[in-house]
């Protein structure tokens, strides 16, 4: 360990026993007991989001729409409808509109990372997804997780995603055994054949361009076991409960609407999801030999002195950037004949 690796985990340990919180320390003996049942990475690949820097809400970079995209052109479209959305419902003002609208015209036209308007600057970000994991799998919610009061199994009930407004600053402080592991983060580069040399070189340039990480706030995902490893099923969620509710939609309607389960699968589906919601807490669900695990989920964005890392040349896209909504006027009118 270096000097500055101990000085800054000193520090760490220093504020957390300053202020005497109990409920720090127990999540904090939570995470060293994880470390130990799971002491490995399992690495699933990139996920993209944006992230803004306006100068009117300080000087760091927030999330504004979730790291979660499996490429960059999913997260320029988010941008793009977002921009277009607040030329057409956010303001009167014809300059700003236009402003806006030529913001979206870059975006339609250019697999554009970055835009400008109105001073406010838009950045497609790019993350590392990946999870802990041991002889055991992967790592399931740990017992100081939070779970929402209201733990309601209707569809449509989630907790939204734990992005927004999520401040981008690598010096933020996230407890103690976070901190050592943003700090063992710091040289994590993508090694292995699996791994073209072009996506390698690029993650280690990353190391040294974009040496800040941050840790984005943990959330939780549905991974199926299979004769390969783990396979994850399902949106990543806020909260262990929205993951656990996810896989019992899916199993009750979404799957069998999907893949056309006949009725006798339908009802094994079915009997097993109600057992896995009466069980109230489970991690797992077993059915037809198919195991499906509640899996907590970590993601990381690195940072240089410009802000937030944005796309690699390596991160493909399977498609392209698209006009993707009526044209407008600057006076508001759209255009559908465009």
């Amino acid at each position: 360990m270096t000097d500055d690796w101990k000085r800054q985990l000193d520090a760490l340990h220093a504020d957390l026993v300053q202020r005497d919180d109990p409920a720090a320390w127990v999540a904090e003996a939570d995470a060293v007991d994880a470390s130990i049942r799971y002491p490995h990475i399992a690495l699933r690949g990139p996920v993209f989001g944006v992230a803004v820097r306006d100068p009117a809400a300080g000087p760091c970079w927030r999330l504004l729409k979730p790291v979660v995209d499996g490429m960059p052109q999913q997260a320029r479209d988010a941008l793009n409808s977002y921009l277009w959305f607040k030329a057409k419902d956010d303001t009167e003002d014809p300059a700003e509109r236009r402003a806006l609208l030529a913001a979206v015209a870059v975006l339609e036209c250019e697999p554009a990372d970055e835009v400008e308007a109105l001073g406010v600057r838009y950045r497609v970000v790019r993350g590392d997804e990946f999870a802990r994991c041991g002889e055991e799998g992967l790592e399931p919610p740990r017992p100081t997780d939070v779970e929402p009061p209201d733990t309601s199994w209707e569809r449509g009930r989630d907790h939204g995603t734990p992005d927004a407004g999520f401040v981008l600053d690598p010096d933020r402080e996230n407890g103690l055994f976070a901190g050592a592991m943003k700090l063992s983060l710091r040289g994590f580069a993508y090694t292995g054949d699996r791994f073209p040399h072009q996506v390698r070189k690029d993650s280690e340039r990353a190391v040294t361009t974009h040496p800040g990480v941050v840790l984005l706030p943990v959330g939780f995902g549905v991974a199926e076991r299979d004769e390969t490893g783990w396979l994850p099923c399902g949106a990543l969620m806020a909260t262990p409960h929205d993951a656990r509710r996810g896989l019992y939609d899916a199993m009750t309607e979404v799957w069998p609407l999907l893949y056309r389960f006949d009725e006798a699968r339908r009802e094994r589906y079915a009997r097993a999801a109600e057992a896995f919601r009466a069980a109230g807490r489970a991690d797992e669900a077993v059915v037809d030999d198919r195991l499906f695990r509640i899996c907590r989920i970590l993601r990381m964005v690195r940072t240089g002195p410009d802000g937030p890392e944005p796309p690699r040349p390596s991160d493909l896209d399977e498609y392209g950037p698209m006009k993707m909504h009526p044209s407008m006027d600057e006076d508001g009118t759209l255009h559908y004949d465009d």
